[in-house]
């Protein structure tokens, strides 16, 4: 399949709050994802263009980076233990590749005196459709400037603000042709209670 060269662009490209997009990166290609607001979390996804039954792997990506607080240096694996994504320079240092996309479930769960929203799985799952990848392909996603930490003697987690400011950014090299997913995080905890944009940069 021939890569989408449209995709690629010297200005940023803004996905709005509360909603996501996909689109293709090629090999060699820099994705600079950015927090132009401040405290606001972008979930990512990524699957081999060629072949959408390979994406992005949160348990092979732990097992060889040795770490679950991934950052400058390391490397996003697949299920299939091939390279996917290189962090070749991150502002923030602190992302989450434990939690799933938001859902409309999340939100039964966790908020509910709040409006139902599809969440980050539901605004992937529409994003990526067109690409061939169904619901239940969609894995969890690497939640750039998320901010979970783990306390070390009992395992549980909490969902703290994000430590990111205004224009704070990670930058990936794609080790392969992908599918990317990106969206703007649409749970209230995972974005200190409000809602904003996220914006991306391919080079």
């Amino acid at each position: 399949m021939p890569i989408d060269t449209a995709a690629a662009r010297e200005t940023a490209t803004r996905i709005p709050e509360r909603s996501g997009t996909a689109f293709r990166l090629a090999a060699g290609a820099t994705l600079e994802v950015i927090d132009p607001k401040g405290c606001q979390v972008s979930d990512l996804l990524a699957f081999n263009a060629d072949d959408v039954g390979e994406a992005i792997s949160a348990g092979r990506t732990f097992d060889y980076a040795e770490t679950i607080y991934l950052t400058t240096g390391h490397t996003l694996y697949s299920n299939r233990s091939r390279p996917m994504l290189e962090i070749v320079a991150d502002d923030v240092g602190r992302h989450d590749f434990l939690l799933t996309p938001c859902s409309v479930e999340t939100f039964r769960h966790f908020y509910p005196d709040k409006p139902l929203h599809r969440g980050c799985f539901g605004n992937l799952a529409a994003a990526l459709a067109r690409y061939g990848i169904a619901e239940d392909m969609i894995p969890s996603a690497f939640n750039c400037f998320m901010n979970v930490p783990v306390d070390g003697e009992t395992g549980k987690l909490r969902v703290l603000p994000p430590i990111s400011k205004a224009g704070d950014r990670i930058t990936f090299r794609a080790a392969m042709d992908l599918v990317v997913g990106l969206t703007a995080c649409s749970a209230y905890d995972s974005n200190g209670g409000s809602f904003k944009p996220i914006d991306y940069l391919i080079r």
